[in-house]
């Protein structure tokens, strides 16, 4: 009998939590398509897993549908992240939510991961998957109107903005599919972008065709500009230099996300943008330590690319162990 878990109950689901007085073979850290699928692959070789998310599902529980994902036709993020978690479920991975990592370090072959509560983890291996934070305009108004129009997830927020003016800041995939989600409770939708779109054609078209959405280009936003609330946006047009006011009640950032790498800094070599270096298999400079998902510098976005990328890493690290430990696929316990 295994014996290396507590039990505790969630949602009236039995769910195992990792155990602070076992040393894993792979302990994954984040709950997003790359963190589940890197547990899903660990287990399946045999691996003493568990898996550690502040927020389970990640950025998938920000997409209100997915339509590109191999299998399914269309599907809620929501839904696809519960298919995932369960598949993890039946291999009986233990789990930890809402936990806030507060600092990761390698002493003597181990790691020890430590968590803002003072429990520590260890492990032989890591897998960060921990994903990124929105980016922000950085101009004036935008903190002074954070919450007061100024919002960063469009699939959250926007049933508030029923029967409203909306703006939305960006011009990829992200923006525009916020434009689009919008756009099903807003009474107008404008999309504002410095330069040109760069959104996949088939969301393009999507856009140009709802005649709710009006689209400036080349228009670059100088302030978010209201009173008690937003009421629009001033913005230049860079082509005539002209500056003009744009109205709305509330505004949508969608430029992008800064990769959370605070915890891995001063273990590996990060990218000239902020992400993690890794190899073709996700392993980085420091021995040991993978990872995969949107913190790292591979290209593409997308979330059957993580999941894959998950994978990879998984399968990497299994490959150290059974160096590291001499052919044995349980590794050496304590």
């Amino acid at each position: 009998m295994n014996l290396d878990f507590n039990f505790t109950k969630l949602n009236t689901k039995t769910v195992r939590i990792p155990s602070v007085d076992s040393i894993y073979d792979i302990l994954v850290l984040g709950g997003g398509p790359a963190g589940y699928n890197a547990a899903l692959y660990g287990a399946r070789k045999g691996r003493k897993v568990a898996l550690i998310a502040k927020r389970a599902g990640g950025q998938l529980l920000n997409t209100s549908y997915v339509d590109n994902y191999l299998g399914f036709a269309e599907i809620s993020g929501e839904a696809l992240s519960e298919t995932f978690r369960k598949h993890l479920e039946r291999l009986d991975v233990p789990i930890l939510e809402e936990a806030n990592i507060v600092s990761i370090a390698k002493e003597n072959d181990l790691f020890n991961v430590r968590l803002s509560d003072g429990t520590f983890y260890q492990a032989k291996t890591v897998i960060t998957t921990l994903g990124s934070n929105p980016r922000k305009l950085n101009i004036k108004g935008e903190v002074e109107f954070a919450g007061k129009g100024v919002a960063y997830c469009a699939i959250c927020d926007a049933p508030l903005f029923k029967d409203k003016d909306v703006l939305i800041a960006g011009g990829g995939n992200s923006a525009v599919e916020a434009a689009i989600d919008v756009a099903l409770f807003a009474k107008s939708v404008t999309l504002i972008h410095r330069s040109q779109l760069r959104a996949d054609q088939i969301l393009v078209d999507k856009l140009y065709e709802n005649n709710k959405i009006v689209v400036h280009l080349e228009t670059q936003i100088l302030e978010i500009i209201g009173e008690q609330a937003m009421t629009g946006v001033r913005v230049q047009d860079k082509k005539t230099q002209e500056e003009r006011i744009i109205s709305g009640d509330g505004i949508f950032i969608e430029i992008g996300n800064i990769p959370n790498t605070e915890l891995v800094k001063e273990l590996v070599t990060l990218h000239e943008n902020g992400e993690v270096i890794i190899d073709e298999k996700g392993r980085t400079d420091c021995e040991g330590l993978f990872a995969s998902g949107d913190m790292t510098h591979t290209p593409y976005k997308q979330i059957i690319i993580a999941a894959a990328d998950g994978a990879k890493a998984a399968l990497a690290a299994n490959e150290y162990l059974t160096t590291f430990n001499g052919g044995n696929p349980h590794g050496k316990t304590a």
